[in-house]
């Protein structure tokens, strides 16, 4: 779905590119320019290349839009007086134009990627405490003025500091990860992932009830039991969940709430692995 949605965004910057051409063409006659208008494409080939940072051909994807609105520019430029436009000013044109358009993209690229991963966790690309926290006040407003509810799951990995222990903390790092892919596939693009701390999660599901979040909990279960089971980690997740509606209760107990459920669920886990 989400690659459908970035093929779809590079084909409307190319329509952008052609459609900025056509006019600067038809409109030089009446002294109107639209070159400023060949920044948009630029920018927004740049907000997908930082979106987009796990493929590498999507980080060339601001040289080549920008190649292609200096030329579209260039020719828009030439068509209006060919054949009498020199040649050497067209390719020199096109060069300096390509340049220019080159680095505004990628300066634009990398402070959006900046402003990504300010948000995100290094190891496991999800949001990190102070952007689920944010994030948290915005969808209880939005619940409050709705009146729809959100759900809330606290995970820990359960024996997570013996994985370390046992195998290294390379291997609890590809366990850390392995959980925040589990996480992100049982996740909506409005739902909230967190790494919230060492080998704690939290998720946060907009519009979701109670009889939803537990179906949700189960399955995460069998999906990372399913996981842990393949790796031979001797490891599993113990989760807390609550259901709130609008701005009853403040984030931090909501949290607190959620996480006696995690922690109520893996005193049960050790409780059945004594018996």
């Amino acid at each position: 779905m989400k690659e459908t949605k970035t093929i779809w965004g590079y084909v409307l910057v190319i329509a952008e590119v052609l459609l900025i051409s056509y006019l600067d063409y038809v409109k030089a006659k009446d002294y109107i320019s639209f070159d400023v208008f060949y920044c948009l494409p630029i920018i927004q080939a740049a907000r997908f290349s930082a979106i987009r940072t796990k493929r590498r051909s999507d980080s060339y994807a601001p040289d080549v839009i920008a190649v292609m609105a200096a030329v579209a520019w260039s020719t828009a430029e030439a068509a209006i007086i060919w054949p009498s436009f020199p040649l050497f000013a067209y390719v020199l044109n096109v060069l300096s134009r390509s340049i220019t358009f080159a680095v505004v993209g990628r300066v634009v690229a990398k402070l959006m990627k900046e402003k990504i991963r300010g948000g995100k966790d290094a190891l496991t690309d999800l949001y990190n405490r102070i952007e689920f926290f944010e994030r948290f006040g915005i969808e209880q407003s939005r619940s409050e003025r709705s009146r729809k509810p959100y759900s809330l799951l606290f995970i820990d990995i359960d024996q997570f500091k013996n994985l370390n222990d046992i195998l290294g903390h390379q291997v609890g790092d590809e366990a850390l990860k392995a959980v925040a892919e589990i996480l992100k596939d049982n996740s909506r693009e409005a739902d909230i992932a967190c790494r919230f701390g060492g080998d704690e999660f939290v998720l946060l599901y907009p519009g979701m009830d109670e009889n939803a979040c537990t179906m949700l909990v189960n399955r995460i279960k069998l999906e990372s039991a399913r996981e842990f089971r393949n790796q031979g980690w001797p490891i599993t997740l113990a989760i807390g969940h609550v259901t709130e509606t609008g701005k009853l209760h403040s984030p931090d107990k909501i949290l607190r709430a959620a996480y006696a459920g995690m922690y109520s669920a893996k005193r049960n886990s050790w409780v059945d692995k004594a018996a």
